[in-house]
């Protein structure tokens, strides 16, 4: 890098920094008003005593068993699978690839509707989606590399339609064959997406397996914003491009497979928040996976308070942000390649 680029580069990751606190403080910020929110409304004051246990009484048992797993939960699957976004459209270079891409969402949801087809508890159905998700993209990566003299990641993408068409076909027979009374409307529910079940042992399941995802994104951060350039590129700067692929696929799939697996299928947050980051602090993925993720779980917290408030029945994850990122996508298809910079 010339003095002058490197010039550049200070004065910019010192206006990112502010930034990064700033959202941090209205993540902050909004975790407390969506613990206040709710049937049982509490004050910021009552939240604050509830959250250092001076409160006592209903407020702290609200607070402590219904609503602060489930605000966790949120910003947890918010911050994953927006972190996962981001990293699978550097891999592309693409700022229209999304989690699903691969096959891994659709994989879990497959696992999931087994296990509720088999009448099994909720950790086991749990355990179902995370495997199927990670049995889908193993699958993808299998079939891509045992393909010769095609560009990799052209097959990677191909394969993973394939993988998610065939999921979803499985996951379709798998409806009409469950009991409409019982199995089927637990099935469905699950495929829209809800945090309405998620609690403190949920999150102490998923933490790890989140963390050890994100762990090499972020040791690997700039070596992965290299792949961006493509894989000659990539090459000529010291770079294995496709192990350090393969380890990309593996981490995002892993964080993906772990929050679906409690959450249920949500789409368009993986798709629409790394591009919002990208609009704000550019493409260096040093920048993108962190402001992604902040992000990622500020828009689903907000997303999740208003599917349990706005009426008088909870509304799905899925459908809210459906109908929140299905505009944003048509506006992305209109700009076409000039939003990715």
């Amino acid at each position: 890098m010339t003095d002058h680029a490197l010039a550049s580069a200070r004065p910019a990751r010192r206006r990112r920094l502010p930034l990064v606190a700033t959202l941090t403080l209205v993540l902050a910020a909004g975790a407390l008003t969506a613990l206040a929110i709710g049937p049982f409304r509490l004050s910021l004051p009552e939240v604050l005593a509830a959250l250092t246990g001076r409160a006592g009484g209903q407020a702290e048992v609200v607070i402590w068993n219904i609503r602060l797993p489930r605000v966790l939960a949120a910003m947890l699957v918010g911050a994953a699978l927006a972190a996962a976004g981001a990293s699978y459209q550097v891999l592309f270079r693409n700022p229209l690839v999304s989690p699903d891409i691969l096959g891994v969402s659709s994989g879990a949801a497959l696992g999931a509707v087994c296990g509720i087809f088999l009448s099994l508890p909720m950790i086991a159905i749990q355990g179902f989606a995370f495997l199927g998700g990670l049995a889908a993209v193993s699958l993808v990566i299998f079939i891509a590399q045992a393909v010769r003299g095609v560009d990799q990641t052209l097959v990677l993408v191909l394969t993973g339609v394939v993988m998610g068409a065939l999921a979803g076909a499985a996951t379709s027979l798998l409806k009409v064959m469950a009991d409409p009374y019982d199995q089927l409307p637990a099935i469905t529910f699950w495929l829209l997406g809800s945090l309405a079940r998620t609690t403190s042992a949920d999150l102490g399941l998923v933490l790890p397996s989140v963390a050890l995802g994100l762990v090499p994104l972020i040791l690997l951060r700039w070596r992965i914003n290299l792949l961006s350039l493509g894989d000659d590129e990539a090459r000529a700067l010291g770079v294995d491009a496709p192990k350090l692929r393969l380890l990309v696929i593996a981490a995002a799939t892993l964080i993906t497979a772990s929050v679906v697996a409690i959450a249920g299928v949500v789409g368009w947050v993986g798709l629409v928040i790394p591009h919002i980051a990208r609009m704000l602090v550019g493409p260096s993925f040093a920048t993108l996976l962190p402001v992604s993720a902040i992000i990622g779980a500020g828009y689903l917290l907000l997303v999740d308070t208003l599917s349990r408030t706005m009426a008088t029945i909870e509304i799905p994850l899925g459908i809210l942000t459906a109908v929140l990122g299905a505009p944003f996508f048509l506006y992305l298809l209109a700009r076409g390649r000039r939003g990715w910079a």
